[in-house]
């Protein structure tokens, strides 16, 4: 196992980090040091920057747009977006419908998405959790009846991230209610966000923020040639598609980056606490930690070719554990009587991360799935 950079690894490295400094425009980089609210806009725009310079879908085949970077290379990338303080690159359309669609989509499929995709045209978002069954995906109750060329939607998704930007939303969908195992009888549904019967309301956040909505299908038709995979075997694709979204949660390069704005402003704050600087200490290893963990997966990936199995989980679980703790020792390092840095610098970030160890499967969860299919508890 190799779990150093290659001279060319690091020469590729300083490229990115070249490039990322001369492109990244100045008020999208301080929009998220300042972690003011991004606009559909501002996160289009950087997708289309990238998407020119040809970076901005760096896993996908070559043919349909991708870099050829091997893994290494494609974390690398990710960890200096996240290191510069660029705005994220929104997945549910890079790298999570596309991969899905890349293994299991029809050529026509293909055909049709993929270059909207990565051209940005198509704002994606993710229809999973539901009023009672967000951890427990298996129990969704949204139902899709087939009628001839047509399949008739009814039901709710709650927790849609940025659903009221989305052109299209992928939605499981249970189209057999009469199975016995509850992961059977689910499929794999691609929605036009436009069609009739389908109502956006927003829910908002403690911090006051729009991120996060209801979506209601009220008998929405949806061709049939929209069903992603084999009817009744959409658990199968959802398995598949949360491997590599919990490969994304990490997110160690930004965790670099809230940690040295945290040491720099703990330093300006002249705190000497014993615990607290005990308490940074910790995080700063478990962060060392979690980058090793990952370059180990990388190194499996790269020998193997294969994606992640299911102990990827403990990057999940670690990546945002360490994203709250980092917003809990800022708001431990303001002053109190600075009401600006509280209301308005780490309130919200803090309020917003209080999600992380919720989305893509609980932490919870994970730790059941690591006991189940690795330890074989």
């Amino acid at each position: 196992m190799d779990l150093n950079y290659s001279a060319e690894e690091l020469s590729f490295r300083d490229e990115v980090r070249g490039w990322l400094q001369k492109n990244l425009p100045a008020d999208l980089r301080e929009k998220v040091g300042n972690y003011e609210h991004l606009s559909k806009e501002d996160l289009l725009r950087w997708h289309r920057i990238l998407a020119k310079q040809g970076w901005v879908a760096p896993a996908w085949p070559k043919e349909w747009g991708g870099t050829g970077w091997n893994v290494v290379q494609r974390y690398i990338f990710e960890e200096e977006l996240g290191y510069v303080g660029s705005p994220p690159l929104i997945p549910f359309g890079l790298t999570m419908c596309a991969p899905v669609l890349l293994r299991f989509g029809t050529e026509a499929q293909k055909k049709r998405f993929l270059p909207r995709i990565y051209q940005g045209e198509d704002f994606w978002c993710q229809g999973y959790s539901e009023p009672g069954s967000g951890s427990d995906l298996a129990s969704l109750k949204t139902k899709a009846v087939r009628e001839k060329d047509f399949y008739v939607v009814n039901g709710q998704k709650i927790w849609t991230t940025l659903g009221h930007y989305a052109d299209w939303i992928f939605c499981l969908v249970r189209t057999d209610p009469g199975v016995e195992k509850r992961q059977e009888g689910i499929s794999f549904l691609l929605i036009d966000m436009k069609t009739p019967g389908v109502t956006v309301r927003p829910l908002i956040l403690m911090d006051g923020a729009h991120e996060v909505n209801e979506v209601f299908f009220d008998d929405v038709k949806v061709p049939a040639e929209n069903l992603v995979h084999e009817e009744g075997k959409g658990w199968t694709v959802a398995k598949y598609l949360l491997g590599y979204e919990r490969m994304n949660t990490g997110r160690i390069g930004g965790s670099k980056r809230e940690l040295a704005k945290l040491k720099e402003f703990a330093a300006s704050q002249k705190i000497t606490n014993a615990r607290f600087r005990d308490r940074l200490s910790r995080l700063e290893v478990e962060l060392i930690a979690l980058e090793i963990t990952n370059l180990r997966f990388l190194d499996q990936m790269r020998r193997t070719g294969q994606p992640p199995g299911a102990d990827v989980s403990m990057l999940k679980i670690k990546g945002t554990e360490i994203q709250q703790g980092l917003t809990e020792l800022a708001m431990q390092a303001a002053d109190p009587a600075d009401a600006h840095a509280l209301a308005e610098d780490f309130g919200p970030r803090y309020c917003s991360m209080r999600k992380t160890t919720i989305y893509a499967g609980s932490n919870e969860i994970q730790r059941n799935i690591i006991a189940k299919m690795t330890l074989g508890l």
